[in-house]
Protein backbone atom coordinates (compact mmCIF):
# COMPACT_ATOMS: atom_id res chain seq x y z
CA UNK A 1 0.00 0.00 0.00
CA UNK A 2 3.04 2.29 -0.09
CA UNK A 3 1.82 3.73 -3.39
CA UNK A 4 -1.50 4.95 -1.96
CA UNK A 5 -2.24 7.92 0.34
CA UNK A 6 -4.00 7.20 3.66
CA UNK A 7 -7.76 6.65 3.59
CA UNK A 8 -9.61 9.95 3.52
CA UNK A 9 -6.73 11.90 1.95
CA UNK A 10 -5.79 12.67 -1.64
CA UNK A 11 -3.05 14.15 -3.75
CA UNK A 12 -3.71 17.59 -5.20
CA UNK A 13 -2.38 17.57 -8.74
CA UNK A 14 -1.32 20.78 -10.54
CA UNK A 15 -4.80 21.33 -12.01
CA UNK A 16 -6.39 20.87 -8.57
CA UNK A 17 -3.91 23.30 -7.03
CA UNK A 18 -4.56 25.85 -9.78
CA UNK A 19 -8.29 25.73 -9.11
CA UNK A 20 -7.82 25.81 -5.35
CA UNK A 21 -5.56 28.86 -5.60
CA UNK A 22 -8.06 30.56 -7.93
CA UNK A 23 -10.73 30.24 -5.24
CA UNK A 24 -8.45 31.20 -2.35
CA UNK A 25 -7.06 34.27 -4.09
CA UNK A 26 -10.54 35.70 -4.64
CA UNK A 27 -11.65 34.96 -1.10
CA UNK A 28 -8.46 36.51 0.23
CA UNK A 29 -9.03 39.64 -1.84
CA UNK A 30 -12.47 40.16 -0.26
CA UNK A 31 -11.19 39.46 3.26
CA UNK A 32 -8.44 42.05 2.83
CA UNK A 33 -10.85 44.62 1.39
CA UNK A 34 -12.85 44.37 4.63
CA UNK A 35 -9.70 45.00 6.69
CA UNK A 36 -8.88 41.43 7.74
CA UNK A 37 -5.25 40.35 8.17
CA UNK A 38 -3.90 36.86 7.67
CA UNK A 39 -2.90 34.66 10.60
CA UNK A 40 -1.19 31.25 10.43
CA UNK A 41 -1.47 28.98 13.47
CA UNK A 42 0.24 25.61 14.03
CA UNK A 43 -1.18 22.52 12.37
CA UNK A 44 -0.40 20.73 15.63
CA UNK A 45 -1.91 21.97 18.87
CA UNK A 46 -1.81 20.68 22.42
CA UNK A 47 -4.80 18.41 22.90
CA UNK A 48 -5.71 20.36 26.03
CA UNK A 49 -5.89 23.51 23.92
CA UNK A 50 -8.21 21.97 21.33
CA UNK A 51 -10.65 20.53 23.86
CA UNK A 52 -10.46 23.35 26.43
CA UNK A 53 -13.87 24.23 27.79
CA UNK A 54 -15.57 21.68 25.54
CA UNK A 55 -14.95 23.82 22.46
CA UNK A 56 -13.96 20.71 20.50
CA UNK A 57 -14.73 17.11 21.43
CA UNK A 58 -11.80 14.71 21.80
CA UNK A 59 -13.50 12.37 19.33
CA UNK A 60 -13.22 15.13 16.69
CA UNK A 61 -9.42 15.32 17.04
CA UNK A 62 -6.85 13.10 15.32
CA UNK A 63 -4.34 12.59 18.12
CA UNK A 64 -0.60 12.38 17.48
CA UNK A 65 1.97 10.45 19.49
CA UNK A 66 4.41 12.80 21.19
CA UNK A 67 6.44 13.38 24.32
CA UNK A 68 4.09 16.22 25.31
CA UNK A 69 2.45 15.32 28.60
CA UNK A 70 -0.96 16.52 27.48
CA UNK A 71 -0.67 14.98 24.01
CA UNK A 72 -0.93 16.68 20.63
CA UNK A 73 -3.67 16.78 18.04
CA UNK A 74 -4.20 17.92 14.47
CA UNK A 75 -6.55 20.90 14.43
CA UNK A 76 -10.11 19.94 13.37
CA UNK A 77 -10.93 23.64 12.80
CA UNK A 78 -9.24 27.02 13.18
CA UNK A 79 -11.39 29.00 15.62
CA UNK A 80 -9.97 27.46 18.80
CA UNK A 81 -6.37 27.99 17.62
CA UNK A 82 -7.03 31.60 16.64
CA UNK A 83 -8.78 32.26 19.95
CA UNK A 84 -5.71 30.93 21.79
CA UNK A 85 -3.37 33.08 19.72
CA UNK A 86 -5.55 36.16 20.16
CA UNK A 87 -5.53 36.11 23.98
CA UNK A 88 -1.81 35.26 24.21
CA UNK A 89 0.27 36.55 21.31
CA UNK A 90 -2.12 39.40 20.44
CA UNK A 91 -2.99 40.39 24.00
CA UNK A 92 -3.03 44.17 24.31
CA UNK A 93 -3.69 44.72 20.61
CA UNK A 94 -6.22 47.32 19.57
CA UNK A 95 -9.68 45.81 19.30
CA UNK A 96 -11.45 44.59 17.32
CA UNK A 97 -9.12 42.02 15.76
CA UNK A 98 -9.97 41.13 12.18
CA UNK A 99 -8.13 37.95 11.17
CA UNK A 100 -8.41 35.57 8.24
CA UNK A 101 -6.85 32.23 7.36
CA UNK A 102 -6.23 29.83 4.48
CA UNK A 103 -5.43 26.45 6.00
CA UNK A 104 -5.98 22.71 6.16
CA UNK A 105 -7.89 20.98 8.96
CA UNK A 106 -8.12 17.33 9.92
CA UNK A 107 -11.05 15.14 10.97
CA UNK A 108 -11.35 11.44 11.87
CA UNK A 109 -11.67 9.34 8.71
CA UNK A 110 -14.89 7.65 9.76
CA UNK A 111 -18.15 9.18 10.92
CA UNK A 112 -20.03 6.12 12.06
CA UNK A 113 -19.58 3.62 9.23
CA UNK A 114 -19.11 6.29 6.56
CA UNK A 115 -15.65 7.17 5.26
CA UNK A 116 -15.19 10.94 5.01
CA UNK A 117 -12.40 13.24 3.93
CA UNK A 118 -9.68 13.28 6.61
CA UNK A 119 -7.88 16.41 5.39
CA UNK A 120 -9.94 19.43 4.34
CA UNK A 121 -9.10 22.96 3.25
CA UNK A 122 -10.80 26.04 4.61
CA UNK A 123 -10.70 29.80 4.19
CA UNK A 124 -12.36 31.99 6.77
CA UNK A 125 -12.39 35.03 9.03
CA UNK A 126 -12.67 35.74 12.75
CA UNK A 127 -13.87 39.09 14.16
CA UNK A 128 -12.73 39.24 17.80
CA UNK A 129 -13.35 41.67 20.62
CA UNK A 130 -16.67 43.13 19.52
CA UNK A 131 -20.27 41.95 19.80
CA UNK A 132 -23.62 43.27 18.71
CA UNK A 133 -25.84 43.17 15.68
CA UNK A 134 -23.63 45.38 13.53
CA UNK A 135 -20.69 42.99 13.93
CA UNK A 136 -22.97 40.06 13.05
CA UNK A 137 -24.16 41.91 9.94
CA UNK A 138 -20.55 42.66 8.91
CA UNK A 139 -19.63 38.98 9.00
CA UNK A 140 -22.67 38.02 6.93
CA UNK A 141 -21.80 40.68 4.35
CA UNK A 142 -18.14 39.60 4.18
CA UNK A 143 -19.41 36.12 3.40
CA UNK A 144 -21.91 37.41 0.83
CA UNK A 145 -19.22 39.50 -0.88
CA UNK A 146 -16.86 36.51 -0.97
CA UNK A 147 -19.48 34.38 -2.70
CA UNK A 148 -20.26 37.18 -5.15
CA UNK A 149 -16.55 37.44 -6.00
CA UNK A 150 -16.61 33.74 -6.92
CA UNK A 151 -19.60 34.30 -9.22
CA UNK A 152 -22.50 33.18 -7.02
CA UNK A 153 -25.70 35.12 -7.57
CA UNK A 154 -24.88 35.47 -11.29
CA UNK A 155 -25.37 33.13 -14.27
CA UNK A 156 -24.58 30.30 -14.58
CA UNK A 157 -24.35 29.73 -10.82
CA UNK A 158 -27.50 31.52 -9.74
CA UNK A 159 -28.76 32.00 -6.20
CA UNK A 160 -27.63 30.51 -2.92
CA UNK A 161 -29.28 30.33 0.50
CA UNK A 162 -27.99 32.01 3.67
CA UNK A 163 -29.60 30.08 6.53
CA UNK A 164 -29.37 31.66 9.98
CA UNK A 165 -30.23 30.27 13.40
CA UNK A 166 -29.70 31.45 16.97
CA UNK A 167 -27.92 28.90 19.19
CA UNK A 168 -28.87 30.44 22.54
CA UNK A 169 -32.50 30.88 21.52
CA UNK A 170 -32.74 27.31 20.25
CA UNK A 171 -31.21 25.88 23.43
CA UNK A 172 -33.59 27.94 25.54
CA UNK A 173 -36.64 26.85 23.54
CA UNK A 174 -35.63 23.22 24.15
CA UNK A 175 -35.33 23.60 27.93
CA UNK A 176 -38.95 22.63 28.77
CA UNK A 177 -38.38 19.13 27.36
CA UNK A 178 -37.26 16.36 29.76
CA UNK A 179 -33.48 16.20 29.92
CA UNK A 180 -33.35 12.60 28.70
CA UNK A 181 -35.43 13.47 25.60
CA UNK A 182 -34.08 16.94 24.81
CA UNK A 183 -31.35 15.82 22.41
CA UNK A 184 -33.70 13.41 20.63
CA UNK A 185 -36.17 16.26 20.12
CA UNK A 186 -33.43 18.52 18.78
CA UNK A 187 -32.10 15.83 16.41
CA UNK A 188 -35.59 15.05 15.11
CA UNK A 189 -36.25 18.75 14.49
CA UNK A 190 -32.89 19.22 12.74
CA UNK A 191 -33.54 16.18 10.52
CA UNK A 192 -37.15 17.17 9.70
CA UNK A 193 -38.25 13.92 11.34
CA UNK A 194 -41.92 14.57 12.06
CA UNK A 195 -42.62 10.87 12.69
CA UNK A 196 -40.08 10.66 15.52
CA UNK A 197 -41.43 13.82 17.14
CA UNK A 198 -44.94 12.36 17.18
CA UNK A 199 -43.74 9.04 18.58
CA UNK A 200 -41.59 10.37 21.45
CA UNK A 201 -43.12 9.83 24.93
CA UNK A 202 -44.07 13.48 25.43
CA UNK A 203 -47.05 15.06 27.12
CA UNK A 204 -49.53 16.52 24.59
CA UNK A 205 -48.50 20.10 25.37
CA UNK A 206 -44.80 19.30 24.83
CA UNK A 207 -45.58 17.34 21.68
CA UNK A 208 -47.37 20.38 20.26
CA UNK A 209 -44.38 22.51 21.24
CA UNK A 210 -41.98 20.11 19.48
CA UNK A 211 -44.09 20.15 16.30
CA UNK A 212 -44.17 23.95 16.37
CA UNK A 213 -40.38 24.13 16.81
CA UNK A 214 -40.11 21.75 13.85
CA UNK A 215 -41.65 24.46 11.67
CA UNK A 216 -39.42 27.34 12.82
CA UNK A 217 -37.63 27.56 9.49
CA UNK A 218 -38.24 29.54 6.34
CA UNK A 219 -38.95 33.19 5.59
CA UNK A 220 -38.13 35.37 8.64
CA UNK A 221 -41.57 36.96 8.94
CA UNK A 222 -43.20 33.51 9.01
CA UNK A 223 -40.77 32.20 11.63
CA UNK A 224 -41.24 35.26 13.85
CA UNK A 225 -45.02 34.90 13.58
CA UNK A 226 -44.84 31.27 14.72
CA UNK A 227 -42.51 32.22 17.59
CA UNK A 228 -45.21 34.55 18.89
CA UNK A 229 -47.41 31.50 19.46
CA UNK A 230 -45.04 30.51 22.27
CA UNK A 231 -44.83 32.17 25.65
CA UNK A 232 -41.28 33.50 25.47
CA UNK A 233 -39.15 34.19 28.52
CA UNK A 234 -37.59 37.67 28.80
CA UNK A 235 -34.28 36.22 27.54
CA UNK A 236 -35.96 34.54 24.59
CA UNK A 237 -37.81 37.75 23.72
CA UNK A 238 -34.51 39.67 23.79
CA UNK A 239 -32.84 37.10 21.53
CA UNK A 240 -35.81 37.21 19.17
CA UNK A 241 -35.66 41.02 18.99
CA UNK A 242 -31.95 40.91 18.18
CA UNK A 243 -32.64 38.43 15.40
CA UNK A 244 -35.37 40.69 14.00
CA UNK A 245 -32.91 43.59 14.03
CA UNK A 246 -30.24 41.53 12.26
CA UNK A 247 -32.62 40.44 9.51
CA UNK A 248 -33.73 44.04 8.93
CA UNK A 249 -30.14 45.31 8.90
CA UNK A 250 -28.89 42.61 6.52
CA UNK A 251 -31.77 42.95 4.09
CA UNK A 252 -31.55 46.76 4.07
CA UNK A 253 -27.88 46.65 3.05
CA UNK A 254 -27.87 43.54 0.81
CA UNK A 255 -26.80 43.88 -2.80
CA UNK A 256 -28.74 42.54 -5.80
CA UNK A 257 -26.51 39.43 -5.98
CA UNK A 258 -26.88 38.62 -2.27
CA UNK A 259 -29.11 35.83 -1.02
CA UNK A 260 -32.19 36.72 1.05
CA UNK A 261 -31.70 35.62 4.63
CA UNK A 262 -33.65 32.54 5.74
CA UNK A 263 -34.18 31.44 9.36
CA UNK A 264 -33.82 27.94 10.78
CA UNK A 265 -34.01 27.74 14.55
CA UNK A 266 -33.08 24.05 14.54
CA UNK A 267 -29.63 24.96 13.20
CA UNK A 268 -26.79 24.14 15.59
CA UNK A 269 -23.14 23.67 14.68
CA UNK A 270 -21.16 20.50 15.44
CA UNK A 271 -18.67 22.43 17.59
CA UNK A 272 -20.32 23.27 20.88
CA UNK A 273 -19.02 26.78 21.55
CA UNK A 274 -21.57 28.93 19.72
CA UNK A 275 -23.58 31.35 21.84
CA UNK A 276 -25.38 33.56 19.32
CA UNK A 277 -26.24 33.42 15.66
CA UNK A 278 -25.16 30.38 13.67
CA UNK A 279 -25.38 30.22 9.90
CA UNK A 280 -24.53 28.26 6.80
CA UNK A 281 -24.57 28.80 3.06
CA UNK A 282 -26.46 26.13 1.13
CA UNK A 283 -26.31 25.80 -2.65
CA UNK A 284 -28.82 23.57 -4.42
CA UNK A 285 -27.64 21.39 -7.32
CA UNK A 286 -29.36 18.64 -9.33
CA UNK A 287 -27.46 16.07 -7.22
CA UNK A 288 -28.46 17.64 -3.90
CA UNK A 289 -27.51 20.53 -1.59
CA UNK A 290 -23.90 21.55 -0.88
CA UNK A 291 -22.88 23.40 2.28
CA UNK A 292 -20.36 26.00 1.06
CA UNK A 293 -19.69 27.83 4.33
CA UNK A 294 -20.70 27.87 7.98
CA UNK A 295 -20.03 29.88 11.11
CA UNK A 296 -21.44 31.67 14.11
CA UNK A 297 -20.94 33.76 17.23
CA UNK A 298 -18.94 32.52 20.24
CA UNK A 299 -18.82 34.99 23.12
CA UNK A 300 -17.23 32.80 25.80
CA UNK A 301 -14.53 30.92 23.89
CA UNK A 302 -11.72 33.44 24.37
CA UNK A 303 -12.20 33.31 28.15
CA UNK A 304 -11.36 29.59 28.07
CA UNK A 305 -7.79 30.43 27.05
CA UNK A 306 -7.42 33.51 29.25
CA UNK A 307 -9.81 34.28 32.14
CA UNK A 308 -8.57 37.88 31.98
CA UNK A 309 -10.13 38.20 28.54
CA UNK A 310 -13.21 39.27 30.51
CA UNK A 311 -15.90 38.14 28.13
CA UNK A 312 -14.31 39.10 24.81
CA UNK A 313 -16.86 38.21 22.11
CA UNK A 314 -16.10 36.70 18.74
CA UNK A 315 -17.76 35.68 15.49
CA UNK A 316 -16.49 34.08 12.30
CA UNK A 317 -17.05 31.68 9.43
CA UNK A 318 -15.18 29.16 7.31
CA UNK A 319 -15.63 28.39 3.61
CA UNK A 320 -15.33 24.77 2.45
CA UNK A 321 -12.81 24.92 -0.39
CA UNK A 322 -13.51 21.39 -1.69
CA UNK A 323 -17.26 22.01 -1.91
CA UNK A 324 -16.72 25.37 -3.59
CA UNK A 325 -14.37 23.73 -6.07
CA UNK A 326 -16.89 21.03 -7.01
CA UNK A 327 -19.72 23.50 -7.52
CA UNK A 328 -17.60 26.00 -9.47
CA UNK A 329 -16.10 23.24 -11.60
CA UNK A 330 -19.56 21.99 -12.59
CA UNK A 331 -20.47 25.55 -13.60
CA UNK A 332 -17.30 25.89 -15.72
CA UNK A 333 -16.08 28.78 -13.57
CA UNK A 334 -12.58 27.42 -12.89
CA UNK A 335 -9.39 27.27 -14.94
CA UNK A 336 -9.25 23.96 -16.81
CA UNK A 337 -5.47 23.61 -16.59
CA UNK A 338 -2.49 25.22 -14.84
CA UNK A 339 -1.25 28.56 -16.24
CA UNK A 340 0.47 28.17 -19.61
CA UNK A 341 4.21 28.52 -20.03
CA UNK A 342 4.94 31.60 -22.14
CA UNK A 343 8.24 30.66 -23.74
CA UNK A 344 10.50 27.64 -24.18
CA UNK A 345 14.25 28.36 -24.21
CA UNK A 346 16.47 25.87 -26.10
CA UNK A 347 20.28 25.90 -26.09
CA UNK A 348 21.38 24.93 -29.61
CA UNK A 349 24.37 22.98 -28.25
CA UNK A 350 26.36 22.37 -25.05
CA UNK A 351 28.36 25.58 -25.51
CA UNK A 352 25.09 27.57 -25.22
CA UNK A 353 24.01 26.17 -21.83
CA UNK A 354 25.23 29.22 -19.92
CA UNK A 355 23.67 31.66 -22.38
CA UNK A 356 20.36 29.71 -22.25
CA UNK A 357 20.23 29.87 -18.45
CA UNK A 358 20.95 33.60 -18.58
CA UNK A 359 18.16 34.11 -21.16
CA UNK A 360 15.68 32.21 -18.97
CA UNK A 361 16.48 34.48 -16.03
CA UNK A 362 16.29 37.61 -18.19
CA UNK A 363 12.85 36.69 -19.52
CA UNK A 364 11.62 35.85 -16.02
CA UNK A 365 12.92 38.98 -14.35
CA UNK A 366 12.74 41.60 -17.09
CA UNK A 367 9.67 40.48 -19.04
CA UNK A 368 7.86 38.76 -16.13
CA UNK A 369 7.21 35.65 -18.22
CA UNK A 370 6.74 31.99 -17.34
CA UNK A 371 9.70 30.29 -18.96
CA UNK A 372 10.68 26.64 -19.32
CA UNK A 373 14.20 25.45 -20.12
CA UNK A 374 14.39 22.67 -22.71
CA UNK A 375 16.44 19.79 -21.27
CA UNK A 376 16.19 17.09 -23.95
CA UNK A 377 19.31 16.40 -26.03
CA UNK A 378 17.23 15.94 -29.19
CA UNK A 379 17.03 19.52 -30.47
CA UNK A 380 15.75 18.88 -33.97
CA UNK A 381 13.27 21.67 -34.83
CA UNK A 382 10.37 19.29 -35.51
CA UNK A 383 10.94 17.52 -32.16
CA UNK A 384 11.11 20.81 -30.26
CA UNK A 385 7.98 22.11 -32.02
CA UNK A 386 6.05 18.95 -31.11
CA UNK A 387 7.24 19.22 -27.50
CA UNK A 388 6.09 22.85 -27.29
CA UNK A 389 2.70 21.99 -28.83
CA UNK A 390 2.11 19.18 -26.32
CA UNK A 391 2.89 21.55 -23.44
CA UNK A 392 0.96 24.42 -25.03
CA UNK A 393 3.94 26.79 -25.07
CA UNK A 394 3.34 29.63 -27.51
CA UNK A 395 6.91 30.70 -28.35
CA UNK A 396 10.30 29.05 -28.75
CA UNK A 397 13.58 30.87 -28.09
CA UNK A 398 16.71 29.38 -29.68
CA UNK A 399 19.90 30.42 -27.86
CA UNK A 400 23.45 30.07 -29.12
CA UNK A 401 26.70 31.17 -27.54
CA UNK A 402 27.76 33.51 -30.36
CA UNK A 403 24.57 35.23 -31.61
CA UNK A 404 21.39 36.89 -30.36
CA UNK A 405 18.45 34.64 -29.33
CA UNK A 406 16.07 33.72 -32.15
CA UNK A 407 12.35 33.48 -31.42
CA UNK A 408 9.66 31.60 -33.34
CA UNK A 409 5.94 31.06 -32.77
CA UNK A 410 4.30 27.71 -32.07
CA UNK A 411 0.94 26.79 -33.62
CA UNK A 412 -1.36 25.66 -30.80
CA UNK A 413 -4.34 23.67 -32.05
CA UNK A 414 -6.71 24.58 -29.20
CA UNK A 415 -7.15 27.93 -27.46
CA UNK A 416 -5.12 28.50 -24.32
CA UNK A 417 -6.64 27.54 -20.98
CA UNK A 418 -9.43 29.88 -19.95
CA UNK A 419 -9.38 31.68 -16.63
CA UNK A 420 -12.32 33.41 -15.11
Amino acid sequence: MVHQPPAGTRDLLPQDVTQKRWIESRLQQVFQQWGYQRIITPTLERLDTLVAGGAVRRSAVIQVQSDEESGLGLRPELTASIARAAVTRLAGSSLPLRLYYLANVFRPAFQGDRLQQRELFQAGVELLGVGGTLADAEILHVLADALAELGFGQPPLGSWHLVVGEASLTRSLLQPFPKDLREKVRQAIAQLDWVTLESLPLEPQLRDRALLLHDLRGQPEQVFAKLQQLTLTPLEQTLRDRLVQLVELYNASAGPQDSPLLLDLSLLRSFDYYTGIVFEVVYETPTGPWVLAQGGRYDRLLDVYDPQAAGQPGIGFSCNIENLQQVLLAANRLPQRPPAIDQLVIPVDAEAYGAALAEVQRLQRQDQLRVELYLDRDRRPEVVQAFAQRRRIGRIVWVSSDSAPRTEAVAIAEPAATTC
